[in-house]
């Protein structure tokens, strides 16, 4: 039962992560799928455990406190596992930003990392892996927590049914609820992951919450909310089409 919770988030997250993607992005698909394969899958994997786990045998609910709990673990462990893809993908997506001096010029996923190995150590792979940890059991939590809990209320109060309509107004609030509170960490992170390292100098930022603190007082505390709308714009369909993925899979694997 375990293993069929992260086959159906992997399929569900690959076809999401996939069909939301920005073609003039397109460089940076084969990371996509790569870190989707390897966070995703782990992270929707556990929470459906969990889930299992704690879910109220008689009213077949799972209270919110345990489904925030499910998601921090989640996440957490899915970011670990997927760091160097995440990687990989901001600096292959941020690249053609770059002036042509400075781009990398990876050709793939498995060169950026290859390349990021050998010349800046294996540690460098999990670069901003802090802030990429907390970013997850952010999104998780808040993503999946309140995709179900959308859900069940839409359910319990009548609403409407089981099917597309529930799955798709559920997704998109439980995306507009991870763009809120994931975007300050993605704005850091973006900026840990993406400063450029000089030999024999200083990082530009110490950490995360160097980057912060310095973000805050150059650019005010609103600094931390830049590109939300592009976020929300990435958030709503990417998890709109994870669910309704999901919900389809789902019903999938159980008539097999």
């Amino acid at each position: 039962m375990g293993l069929k919770g992260f086959l159906e988030g992997g399929v569900a997250s690959i076809v999401a992560g996939c069909s939301t993607h920005p073609i003039d992005l397109i460089k940076g698909v084969s990371a996509t799928v790569l870190r989707q394969t390897l966070y995703s899958t782990t992270r929707m994997g556990i929470y459906d455990i969990l889930k299992q786990k704690w879910t109220d045998p008689s009213t077949k609910i799972m209270p919110l406190p345990k489904k925030i709990s499910a998601g921090l673990i989640a996440g957490a462990i899915g970011a670990a596992v997927g760091n160097p893809a995440d990687l990989a993908m901001v600096r292959m997506q941020a690249d053609g930003r770059l002036p042509a001096a400075q781009r990398r010029n990876y050709t793939s996923v498995v060169d950026a990392i290859a390349r990021m190995s050998r010349q800046e150590g294996i540690g460098s792979l999990w670069r901003g892996s802090a802030m990429t940890v907390n970013r997850a059991m952010l999104v998780t939590a808040s993503q999946l927590a309140s995709y179900d809990q959308f859900k069940e209320t839409i359910l319990e109060k009548g609403v409407m049914g089981d099917g597309l309509g529930t799955h798709v107004t559920a997704s998109f609030a439980a995306g507009f609820v991870a763009a809120v509170v994931s975007n300050p960490v993605d704005v850091i992170k973006t900026r840990v992951m993406n400063m450029k390292v000089d030999a024999g100098k200083a990082a530009p930022y110490a950490g995360a919450l160097d980057c912060a603190i310095k973000t805050v007082r150059a650019e005010g505390p609103m600094a931390l909310y830049k590109g939300f709308v592009p976020t929300i714009s990435r958030q709503g369909p990417f998890t709109v089409v994870l669910f309704v993925t999901l919900e389809q899979v789902r019903k999938l694997f159980k008539d097999l």
